[in-house]
């Protein structure tokens, strides 16, 4: 029942954003910047196992991978200047946020378990 309860709120907060992005976008990309998906995946992960060792360990690395998934936004964000269209800048942001991000799991530093 949890499960369901988890997917509900997650697709909901997907939809508002789609939704209030195509009316407003600055409000969208508001959404978009608060961290509503970590705080519920917080409050949940909480909720199963009161692991505040597991819920830190959590935090840092999404600290970190936070920025490093920042390029993803670049051609996006510069598509009109560029003159892609959606896909072309969409797949390219997520080649761009590939790279960084396994950059970081590549020759970052190793977390112990």
């Amino acid at each position: 029942m949890w499960l369901i309860v988890k997917a509900l709120i997650s697709a909901a907060v997907i939809v508002a954003v789609a939704e209030l992005s195509s009316r407003m976008p600055r409000l969208g990309a508001l959404l978009l910047t608060l961290p509503i998906i970590s705080i519920l995946a917080f409050i949940m992960a909480w909720n199963k196992d009161h692991d505040m060792i597991a819920i830190s360990k959590l935090a840092r690395e999404t600290l970190v991978l936070v920025p490093l998934g920042l390029p993803f936004f670049v051609p996006l964000a510069m598509s009109s200047k560029t003159g892609l269209s959606f896909w072309p800048s969409f797949g390219l942001g997520v080649v761009m946020a590939t790279l960084t991000i396994g950059a970081w799991f590549r020759f970052g530093p190793q977390v112990s378990p």
